[in-house]
């Protein structure tokens, strides 16, 4: 589709602006400031070496993601690496459902649940998570968009390449977003409850992920906040040559670009040092956007 035809069906499908998101008791202003999403892995194959095998570490790591300065947990317990198997329901289920039950307790920031799964979904907003993270946007469990609707949480989309690799990525995304916001919005999701992510490393080659934090701006497009997620990703670790524990760096060189490309929110690992790196980008970002204004 044109730009023009995508304005044209953005108008008639919900919003012209961002406007705010309401997630648990926090409203998330969309661009006053880029907010971070710390991620939480319960799952021990966890491609970054940051999986935690017990609901204690896992609620340790959380605490200090939020002193840190993280404005979400995300709390994922399936690994997405590259190559990785899908875990049994009830596997994903025992590892996710006591932490999330843990954290809504104990943590005043909003949980989100990493998963597609309709049951794992389910089971998790009923334990205290008020978002669902869903990698396949929509494609694997189209019900998870009803579930978002009737529940009244926040759902974010990703588009995911490993079913049917694109050559011209950017379209491509654009597209399979677009696709993913229709299915939300016919389930019931409220416009305003809607976030789209490009899905760095899910199905893509180097070149293209690397063309799509570029032109992450392009997905603007769409109307709806930008998550960006390149913590520790292969990415990186292929540029640099190293290791996903030693891609600090390379993380904050793509967390900055896309903050001056877009993103509204970025999902890390490293939630201290990614703060500071959303600050500065902040300042800079924000200061040239008022002197255009």
């Amino acid at each position: 589709m044109s730009k023009g035809a995508i304005l044209e069906w953005r108008k008639a499908r919900g919003g012209s602006t961002l406007g705010e998101m309401r997630c648990g008791g926090t409203t998330f202003r969309w661009g006053k400031r880029t907010y971070v999403m710390g991620i939480v892995n319960v799952s021990p194959d966890s491609f970054s070496g940051d999986g935690l095998s017990s609901v204690e570490a896992a609620v340790e790591q959380a605490k200090r993601f939020v002193a840190e300065g993280a404005d979400i947990i995300d709390v994922g317990g399936e690994s997405t690496r590259p190559g990785s198997m899908p875990i049994p329901v009830e596997e994903e289920l025992r590892r996710v459902i006591p932490v999330v039950e843990r954290l809504a307790q104990e943590l005043k920031v909003p949980l989100s649940v990493d998963t597609y799964k309709f049951e794992v979904a389910r089971r998790a907003l009923d334990a205290g998570a008020q978002m669902i993270n869903d990698i396949w946007g929509l494609k694997v469990d189209p019900r998870l968009a009803r579930l978002a609707a009737e529940k009244r949480v926040p759902i974010v989309l990703m588009s995911n390449q490993r079913d049917r690799p694109r050559r011209y990525i950017v379209p491509a995304v654009i597209s399979d977003l677009k696709r993913s916001i229709d299915v939300a919005l016919d389930a019931g999701v409220p416009w305003e409850n809607i976030i789209i992510d490009p899905g760095i490393g899910f199905g893509k080659t180097l070149e293209q992920n690397l063309e799509l934090v570029w032109r992450l701006d392009e997905l603007k497009v769409l109307g709806r906040p930008i998550l960006l997620g390149t913590s520790r990703k292969s990415m990186i670790g292929l540029v640099l040559d190293l290791p996903p524990e030693e891609r600090l760096e390379g993380t904050a060189a793509s967390v900055a670009i896309g903050i001056a490309k877009g993103a509204d929110m970025v999902r890390v690992h490293d939630v201290r040092q990614m703060v500071r790196v959303c600050r500065m980008s902040d300042a800079i970002v924000r200061a040239g956007q008022k002197k255009r204004g």
